[in-house]
């Protein structure tokens, strides 16, 4: 997809650039390692140093930001690397995984960030993490941080904690917290949610469960899936099961790519030409 959208971009503004996949990189993690090495080193050695640029994506974000040579602030927060871009001869990261998930929910539900309640799924990971900080960033009403280490999520918890000192959401229920990716707690929890996020694999694949049990989805609930494809997720199912607002990850595609696009060439990207190439409305 990222393929479809940059390439569509570059053509639009005609330059004649081919944006194309390095390595396809398995999911074990020796090989994830070496392949992360390969593609480093060919960024650092191979290519010309007014257009030399890379993304990265799932499952690879984290990896990323340990092989650059400086990182901005968006990456420094999120600890994951997804825009890369070569200035004398050394490579600078960025995450723009965060303002593009802010940009989505916008466009796909017609509401701010700062007005929800939010549950992520997946906090622990390099998209879950940058989404985490923008929803903080944004001053959102309440955020739970779900992992299956939880550890991860305490730690990410520890880091936000700040940006909720003041309390905005009445009853008793805290305005931000880990909790344990089960179903007993979850359930607990999703009645003082508004939005969940799934920022975990899950759903790549068509067999692949729900994050959420569809049982515990509800009518008020918005449901965001990072995930996109060509079919629909078990958890947009079940959202829709449910009358509950729901939406994939195309949108947060688009828009994070755009600013990827805007960092790379100092410039605003072809929106529209790069979201005609992904077949989305957003």
């Amino acid at each position: 997809m990222s393929i479809l959208q940059f390439g569509s971009a570059f053509s639009a503004i005609r330059l004649h650039i081919r944006y194309r996949r390095k390595c396809k990189m398995p999911r074990c993690a020796p090989a994830r390692s070496t392949c992360n090495t390969r593609a480093f080193t060919f960024a650092r050695t191979n290519c010309d140093q007014r257009f030399c640029f890379c993304a990265g994506t799932v499952p690879h974000k984290i990896a990323a930001f340990s092989h650059v040579d400086e990182a901005d602030e968006s990456a420094t927060r999120a600890g994951a690397v997804n825009t890369i871009r070569v200035r004398d001869e050394k490579l600078i990261g960025s995450n723009t995984d965060g303002e593009g998930f802010l940009r989505a929910i916008r466009t796909e539900f017609s509401i701010d960030l700062r007005d929800l309640r939010v549950m992520i799924i997946g906090a622990g990971g390099g998209t879950g993490r940058a989404i985490a900080w923008q929803c903080a960033l944004e001053n959102c009403e309440r955020l739970v941080l779900v992992n299956r280490t939880l550890e991860k999520a305490n730690a990410l918890v520890e880091q936000l904690r700040p940006f909720f000192s003041g309390p905005r959401v009445l009853g008793p229920a805290a305005r931000i917290e880990a909790v344990a990716w089960d179903e007993s707690t979850m359930r607990v929890q999703l009645a003082d949610i508004d939005l969940i996020v799934n920022a975990t694999p899950l759903g790549m694949t068509a067999s692949d469960p729900a994050p959420v049990p569809a049982r515990l989805v509800a009518p008020h609930h918005i449901v965001f899936d990072c995930v996109y494809g060509s079919s629909e997720t078990a958890l947009l199912r079940a959202a829709e099961e449910a009358g509950a607002r729901g939406a994939n990850g195309l949108s947060m595609l688009l828009y994070q790519g755009a600013l990827s696009f805007s960092i790379w060439f100092n410039q605003e990207a072809p929106l529209e030409a790069m979201r005609a190439a992904l077949g989305t409305g957003a």
